[in-house]
This record gives structure tokens, sequence and C-alpha cells, in this order.
């Protein structure tokens, strides 16, 4: 498998971010990365940056989304939309470098959240 960086989904999550609403994304630390060669069934994925080494390296959270080229690339403008609009909801509000399940006990449900990203975006359109 091999990487490359990806500036077009940093253009494309920056509109999705603006769009939107999403104020709790710091897209300074975000990072976009294009994958070939996978055998994933991913069309993309989102890496969290653990506590622990941001404690052991003395750096802030940060995030990579990555999209898996074979998959990711052949989607229509829109479906890639809310594919970047999906792994950012994966990040929390406090923006900790944790990621968030789909599915959380007690807690709003992962698709609601998604369905209220996509709907701010079209009232902002």
């Amino acid at each position: 498998m091999k990487f490359a960086e990806a500036s077009d989904i940093l253009t494309l999550t920056r509109r999705v971010i603006n769009e939107s609403q999403i104020t709790w994304v710091n897209f300074e630390d975000l990072f976009f990365m294009r994958s070939t060669g996978s055998s994933s069934r991913a069309i993309a994925r989102i890496w969290g940056f653990p506590k622990v080494w941001q404690l052991a390296l003395q750096i802030g959270p940060k995030y990579i989304i990555e999209v898996v080229s074979e998959k990711f690339d052949r989607l229509s403008d829109e479906k890639k939309y809310e594919v970047i609009a999906h792994e950012l909801n994966h990040i929390p509000r406090n923006f900790s470098g944790a990621l968030l399940p789909h599915t959380r006990r007690g807690k709003s449900n992962f698709k609601d959240r998604l369905k209220q990203i996509l709907a701010s975006r079209a009232q902002g359109l």
C-alpha cells in the first residue's frame, strides 16, 4: 500500500466544514492522505492521535483523513462530500485526538448527527 498527500481532499474537507457549519474541528490539525493498493473495504478512514502519543511527543491532537483511491475517486461529487462529512463526524466536539464510534450508549446516534451535519449544509446553500 502506498500513501500520498491529497490536496484535493484538503479542499473538499474545507468546503464540508464551511458549508456544514462544523465548528469543533481545528482545520490546521487535520492532514489528508490518499492510499492506493489497499485491500480494505473502506472508502475512507479517519485516524486519531491518541492522548498517550500527544503527551509523549508534547504535541496537540491531530487527525488524518485517508481516502482509498480505488473506491473514493470513482464516487460522485455528492457522495464524496457525504463520505468526508461522515469521517469528520468521528471527531468529538472536544477535538481531543480520540475518535467517536458509530454507536455510543446514552449519546446521540452517529447517523442522526451525520444527518444534522448534512442538513445544516443544505440550509446554508
